[in-house]
């Protein structure tokens, strides 16, 4: 296996590295003595699962795969193909085993974009050893594959590439006369090159695409911080799948980062999520939400704070609204929390399912109708506004099996200190 000479082919194929020792990244799996590097040095190979964000060579490490193997590497996108094109894949792979000519790994890229009746037709073929399955995936396997295809691959997680690996490769790009861009003499400085390597959010595809950009627009062979930044403007790189798992991954961030009382942290995912892209209004509601189950009673100013803030995004729009955002954001992060409230509806609302329909207790009923009153509907209630202090002391309003059950237990912090305080005092008076 030979790169092409091509050099009508993209930068970032001419560029694909052929032997294991020139994979730029993901050392954890592939420095010595690791599981893949291992299985691959072994010829022990399995079918497996490559996992990561884009440009992370999912790719590559497939045809690796391959080429180490000497298998046939045969590739089928899941956007563009179906069940026949799997059947046929599998065909070839089977006429090629009959021929005696070498097993075949099957590529299966955006492996999750295949439903669940695709996905099954390929299990009878990884069992019998048909086929070497390698799917490539960016999103989540548990929530995106079938636990039937899971349970025959052995899941691998591609990691994103750091600054240095995407220098190291920006620098083979520009010295490697044969493949990359060495025979142009271009220049362009360390600063340079880390900027694109900051810009390109650990994605080696994008890296080598816009340098060979770059390249291209360079009029006197200097490829400067100017021309990357053009090149790149406009668009954001940061990674936000509005409907996958680095949505849920981020807004899980956020919201612990506003329960652990770090609003720095908290305003840092804020910016991630409105600079992928996320609708301003998503992160409203969840602020809603945040106000209400990990503030509470502690600082009920929040909730309120969090509905205002709500408003102003809804009036001015963006981007003068998501620092209303922000001044929540960081409010909810220093207030006093308490989710006294949230665990006491959690529990009230298993005791309703457990307990069924229990009777409303006979003098807390309503009593509109004389014949109401005659059946002792609301018979000895007791006004609390008539009683001292307006505190019915020991009256009761739960139904009789739950007489005693309390849900609520306000935490020892912010306004909350008052309120238990205060029930101590209401409970006291009760005995």
């Amino acid at each position: 296996m030979s790169v092409s000479n091509d050099f009508t082919q993209p930068l970032a194929d001419r560029l694909r590295p052929t032997r294991l020792d020139h994979v730029v990244g993901q050392r954890q799996l592939l420095a010595p003595n690791k599981p893949l590097r291992t299985a691959i040095e072994t010829g022990k190979l399995h079918s497996m699962v490559f996992w990561g964000p884009p440009g992370t060579g999912k790719t590559t490490l497939a045809k690796l795969l391959a080429h180490e193997s000497d298998a046939e590497f045969v590739s089928l996108s899941a956007v563009l193909s179906g069940v026949k094109d799997i059947r046929d894949a599998v065909q070839t792979a089977r006429d090629r085993q009959r021929a005696g000519m070498g097993n075949t790994v099957l590529f299966v890229d955006e492996v999750h974009r295949f439903n669940k009746a695709q996905q099954d037709a390929f299990l009878p073929h990884i069992e019998d050893g048909t086929i070497l399955f390698v799917g490539a995936t960016t999103e989540n396997p548990s929530f995106e594959l079938n636990n039937a295809l899971l349970s025959r691959v052995r899941v691998y997680v591609l990691q994103s590439l750091t600054c240095e690996d995407l220098v190291q490769l920006i620098d083979r790009a520009l010295t490697d006369e044969h493949v990359g861009l060495g025979s142009l003499s271009l220049t362009m400085d360390d600063d340079v090159k880390r900027q694109l390597a900051d810009l390109v959010d650990g994605d080696a595809r994008r890296a080598l695409t816009m340098l060979e950009i770059a390249a291209d627009l360079s009029e006197d062979g200097v490829i400067s911080k100017a021309l990357i930044a053009d090149i790149l403007a406009g668009g954001s790189t940061r990674r936000f799948d509005k409907g996958g798992e680095a949505f849920y991954d981020q807004i899980s961030a956020l919201h612990k980062s506003v329960r652990g009382s770090d609003p720095d942290a908290a305003l840092y995912w804020m910016c991630r999520m409105l600079d992928g892209g996320c609708d301003p209004r998503y992160i409203a509601r969840r602020v809603v939400r945040m106000a209400s189950e990990d503030i509470g009673n502690a600082d009920p100013r929040a909730l309120r704070l969090a509905l205002d803030a709500w408003e102003c995004q809804e009036r001015l729009g963006s981007p003068e609204g998501e620092l209303t955002l922000a001044q929540a954001v960081v409010y909810l992060a220093v207030a006093a929390k308490s989710n006294a409230v949230y665990t006491a509806y959690k529990a009230a609302m298993a005791t309703v399912r457990k307990t069924g329909s229990l009777e409303v207790p006979m003098h807390i009923r309503n009593a509109p109708t004389k014949l109401m009153k005659e059946l002792d509907y609301g018979k000895g209630y007791r006004y609390a506004h008539d009683e001292e202090g307006g505190y019915a002391a020991g009256e009761t309003y739960l139904p009789e099996p739950l007489i005693g059950t309390q849900f609520y237990q306000p935490v020892d912090r912010g306004l909350e200190i008052k309120i238990r305080e205060k029930l101590i005092y209401l409970r006291s008076q009760n005995k």
